[in-house]
């Protein structure tokens, strides 16, 4: 079945990139919006537009009968999530399907496995996939995770089953610490998702994020895509991601890729997901599978020639992918930035009308972003305003490029994360590829962030 009609659920540059992809492949784009969103870049770059409600997000972006409703109108044939708002969300999975309309991503039944962390655990384990020590599913009392932490030696982490974002998430070095870790982790955990049930895990003490591109066809058949180092990060948010990892050589590479794009293949994953993994002491972890795309999917685009947006338009109108995996041959290196409209030290959300608009441009240099002069940022939603990427013919051409990149944009009006990154590349570590997951958050600390 080829698609006549798209319909985009998300906003953003995320909207955008998908229109962007449904152009080129002549497939007519739908984009929803909330009343804050009226003069918002998708909404004028869609062939089409439905304003789906007010503000809030669960009153537009996350109203089940809304979106459907807007796909009856407009005739559209599938929908395409984006990341965030439903994009993980088996349920509205289930409903779209169940008004015959094809939701661009993976089944309902791969989403809820890999939603809940102790069964995605489990199921990772059965195919194969490396995994952290710890609990065999969910902890109920302290005694119990007094014995578990004890097995596994600390430290340890306590972790909400339905976490997310660093919700849920306590620390216990030692023994100690393990009462109120258990205790606080389990009461943010109810408060933020209405579930308390928590799991243990070892702590790793300077680990590296690494995560694994993988893509299936929803027949048996899928491919691995690489590594991201996703391992700058604050509070659990990523901010810097790069493509090939610094530490991953070919043969590692070729080794976990291949574990995963086996583990998808095995359950008849469709689509695009990321199995993401702890590193440390060149061993990996399976912490969680992301199924749908990354916010950092373009590094990947970028070190491969490949359009990841069109590849899932693809397959999910059920054509095979349309490369091998010996046609996916690392070419060069590439480096994302995510920019937020955040005020720095503190890094406070910073809405508001953006004066001067200008993006970098040149070889190797892509921006994804929704803004524009004159765009007001409502307050509603995420920080994140663009995203820089450049590619390289090696990592230290990377480097600069970004660097030079940097100074050429110019976005006025608004405070944003961008003297960030300026910091960053003035340091022996970042310049070294030398940093673990804790790197970033140290760092800011000794700025007096």
């Amino acid at each position: 079945m080829m698609f006549d009609k798209i319909l985009i659920a998300n906003r953003g540059e995320i909207a955008l990139r998908v229109i962007r992809a449904c152009r080129e492949m002549g497939i007519r784009s739908v984009a929803v919006h909330s009343t804050a969103d009226s003069d918002a870049m998708h909404v004028r770059l869609a062939d089409e537009s439905v304003c789906i409600g007010p503000p809030p997000s669960p009153q537009s972006y996350l109203s089940f009968p809304n979106i459907i409703s807007a796909c009856e109108i407009t005739g559209a044939d599938a929908i395409h999530p984006g990341y965030g708002f439903l994009s993980e969300n088996a349920a509205f999975v289930q409903i779209v399907e169940d008004h015959d309309i094809t939701f661009i991503g993976p089944k309902a039944e791969h989403i809820r496995v890999m939603g809940d962390k102790i069964t995605a655990k489990e199921t990772m384990k059965n195919l194969g996939v490396p995994c952290v020590p710890g609990s065999d599913g969910g902890v109920p009392d302290l005694e119990t995770a007094e014995k578990v932490a004890a097995e596994i030696g600390y430290p340890v982490i306590v972790k909400a089953t339905a976490g997310g974002g660093g919700r849920g998430m306590k620390l216990a070095k030692t023994a100690a610490d393990l009462p109120n870790a258990f205790r606080t982790a389990r009461s943010e955990s109810k408060a933020a998702f209405g579930n308390d049930e928590v799991y243990i895990e070892k702590y790793l003490t300077k680990p590296r994020h690494i995560e694994i591109q993988v893509f299936g066809d929803g027949k048996g058949n899928a491919v691995h895509l690489g590594e991201r180092d996703c391992s700058l990060q604050r509070r659990h948010q990523k901010v810097f991601e790069e493509a090939p990892g610094p530490v991953i050589d070919a043969e590692t590479r070729n080794r976990i890729g291949n574990i995963c794009a086996d583990a998808v293949a095995r359950i008849n994953y469709i689509g695009a997901g990321t199995i993401e993994f702890l590193f440390e002491d060149g061993e990996f972890y399976f912490i969680e599978m992301n199924t749908r795309l990354q916010v950092e999917h373009p590094v990947t685009e970028g070190i491969f020639g490949v359009d990841l947006v069109r590849e899932q338009i693809r397959v999910a109108q059920g054509l095979p992918l349309s490369f091998s995996q010996d046609d996916l041959v690392v070419n060069g290196h590439a480096i994302e930035v995510r920019i937020n409209a955040e005020k720095l030290p503190n890094f406070t959300p910073c809405p508001g009308t953006v004066g001067m608009y200008h993006a970098p441009g040149g070889l190797g240099v892509r921006m994804d972003s929704a803004l524009y002069g004159g765009y007001t940022i409502p307050p509603y939603y995420d920080s994140l305003i663009g995203k820089l990427i450049v590619h390289g013919r090696d990592r230290e051409e990377a480097l600069s490029r970004l660097q030079r990149a940097l100074s050429e944009i110019v976005i006025e009006g608004i405070d944003t994360t961008l003297p960030l990154f300026d910091g960053l590349l003035a340091e022996p570590d970042i310049r070294a590829g030398n940093y673990d997951i804790h790197w970033l958050e140290k760092w800011l600390a000794a700025q007096g962030a």
